[in-house]
């Protein structure tokens, strides 16, 4: 089988403003360094209304979707920023993720990466936060659960900043395992070890400020690997944020191209343990253009690798 690359068009015209991080050169430089690889290119669908509300209430939605301005951008809350065309960007990385799963679950495809923008693991359960307007990954597991029958999806977020927005959404969800490995302290200040879930199913991993490759990957080896194993997942999603690279002007992890390939490689062990291989990726940070595009390709070499 081969690795999909889900992505679309639209993930392009969702601006802000010059100078932002969450900027359109992110995208357009993760599909540029992609470009030529083995993958099946599928373009993602919309997200509907009733995959929103899997984890939204309809007053957010409404909310969200108020807020697009008919022209320039307009700021909603202290990060995030919305232009014509942002809401359909955002439906789209829903659209893309729930598609990517249900290509990988029906053995379309061996794995799947979700190339687009904005991100949505800080965006809570009725709150925009950290340029994320929905909560991508999150939904995309309560799909896998209600839509397909799955009783045990993890999700992994190794992006520098805590995954506030995917705790949030599946805290009180049993069926779920959400593991985030983050700088700590850091913007937005959560995940703390002692939030653990309502069924014991979150697990944050706190690193320090300088933490480098070698000990990142003692972390993962002690925490993270053991609970997968233990929890058996029969999907594992990814949230890939590749702010945690050492040249990334938001945090201060020491991360590089190889920890981000290393930490795949042993996903992907997980899931063929497990769940058959079905691995989905999404990409959430990033805000080195350079190391955000080398580190993106790095992460996909793997899947390809694995989904061959």
């Amino acid at each position: 089988m081969t690795t999909a690359m889900i992505t679309h068009s639209d993930c392009l015209s969702h601006v802000t403003p010059t100078g932002h991080p969450e900027q359109v050169a992110r995208l357009e430089r993760v599909l540029a360094a992609l470009q030529g690889r083995a993958l099946e290119q599928v373009e993602a669908p919309l997200g509907r209304i009733e995959d929103l509300r899997l984890c939204h209430p309809q007053a957010h939605i409404d909310h969200i979707r108020a807020a697009e301005p008919d022209e320039g951008t307009v700021q909603i809350d202290p990060d995030t920023w919305m232009s014509p065309g942002s809401v359909d960007a955002a439906l789209r990385g829903v659209g893309g993720a729930l598609a990517a799963v249900d290509m990988v679950l029906a053995g379309k495809a061996a794995n799947a990466f979700v190339a687009t923008r904005p991100p949505g693991h800080h965006a809570e359960t009725e709150k925009t936060m950290g340029f994320c307007l929905f909560g991508t990954v999150a939904i995309a597991a309560r799909h896998a659960m209600e839509r397909h029958g799955l009783s045990r999806v993890a999700v992994v977020d190794f992006d520098v900043h805590h995954g506030n927005g995917t705790q949030d959404l599946l805290w009180s969800e049993a069926r779920s395992l959400f593991i985030s490995s983050h700088q700590y302290p850091l913007w937005p200040g959560t995940g703390p070890v002692s939030d653990t879930g309502a069924h014991g199913n979150v697990i944050n991993l706190p690193l320090d400020p300088g933490t480098n490759g070698e000990a990142f990957r003692a972390a993962y080896e002690e925490t993270v690997f053991p609970a997968l194993d233990a929890f058996a997942p029969e999907l594992l999603l990814i949230s890939a944020g590749f702010d945690a690279h050492h040249d990334d002007p938001l945090a201060g992890l020491r991360l590089t191209e190889d920890d981000f390939a290393w930490v795949t490689g042993r996903l992907c062990d997980l899931a063929d343990t497990h769940c058959s291989g079905r691995v989905v990726s999404c990409l959430e940070g990033g805000y080195d253009l350079d190391a955000l595009a080398s580190s993106a390709a790095a992460h996909v070499d793997v899947l390809i690798a694995r989904g061959a």
